[in-house]
């Protein structure tokens, strides 16, 4: 596809988010649905910058042991407490870049070439949500950065996480992690955003933890304002934003063995789409 086609898809998927969706006010009511965004096509890590001047801070690369979060404690509330999780599942979230990871997919027959599709028109060609098709596309491995991203203070407010597949160095997520507390909940959420051309797709993950220690990340359906996913669009000076049907589950544990391990299971609706599965270890020490 032509630069020319691609942005004319673009264009017309951000009319239709716009057609299904509500206008909202980032700057107030809504600010919780406030993030970074690509100002091209091509999205890579080009927000990173961005953001980071919106905060008044700086984009921080090659941190030792840089993490999604600083301290999985921010996400503390009734019905969870970081204190309970397994170590080696703290240790990743808050020393992301000290771990190197492994990826198996395996899709459900009905939806794959759907997900085809979508990777070829989309995800390959601007760099974001490349979702892995075939077990090759990820037999080398993925690689993962993480860029902290701090305010004016030094303080991280969020987190860059770039995966890239290890064999061809092409895009596959490029996301913002934060942990965001929405309108009325009893406490705060995992929130991810995938900027996109003049718009994101942005996941409300709830924690939970189980009795083994390990974590439960979850995005149910539900009601606008609440945990889910939610696609966020720039359409005539104004924003508009809709909840996709798309709902997510992450289980990080470990194994029989002591490796910790990562199922992440896509639906749309409530059918079963893609199950992808990581196998994570630390780095080791130079």
């Amino acid at each position: 596809m032509g630069p020319r086609s691609g942005a004319t898809l673009d264009l017309a998927t951000r009319k239709w988010w716009r057609a299904v969706g509500r206008r909202v006010d980032l700057a107030g009511e809504h600010a919780w649905l406030a993030a970074p965004v690509s100002r091209g096509p091509l999205v890579g890590d080009g927000w990173l910058h961005d953001e980071a001047a919106r905060l008044g801070g700086q984009v921080r690369d090659g941190v030792p042991g840089a993490g999604l979060l600083a301290d999985v404690a921010v996400l503390d509330g009734p019905g969870f407490r970081a204190a309970d999780l397994a170590p080696e599942v703290r240790a990743f979230y808050e020393h992301t870049a000290d771990w190197r990871m492994e990826v198996w997919t395996g899709w459900t027959p009905l939806f794959w070439p759907g997900g085809e599709l979508v990777s070829r028109l989309f995800g390959r060609r601007v760099g974001q949500l490349a979702l892995p098709m075939r077990p090759l596309d990820v037999a080398h491995g993925m690689d993962s950065r993480v860029s902290v991203i701090s305010d004016a203070d030094g303080t991280q407010r969020a987190a860059g996480w770039l995966r890239t597949l290890r064999s061809t160095g092409e895009y596959v997520f490029s996301g913002c992690y934060s942990a965001r507390r929405l309108p009325g909940a009893d406490r705060p959420s995992v929130h991810v955003a995938f900027p996109l051309e003049h718009g994101n797709v942005q996941v409300f993950l709830r924690p939970d933890v189980d009795p083994d220690g390990s974590l439960w990340l979850r995005s149910p359906g539900g009601r606008f304002g609440t945990d889910g996913a939610y696609v966020v669009v720039e359409d005539g000076g104004a924003s508009y934003a809709a909840r996709a049907p798309i709902h997510e589950e992450f289980h990080v544990h470990l194994d029989r063995e002591g490796v910790l391990r990562t199922d992440h299971d896509l639906r749309l609706w409530a059918a079963d789409v893609v199950r992808l599965h990581y196998r994570l270890e630390p780095r080791a020490r130079a």
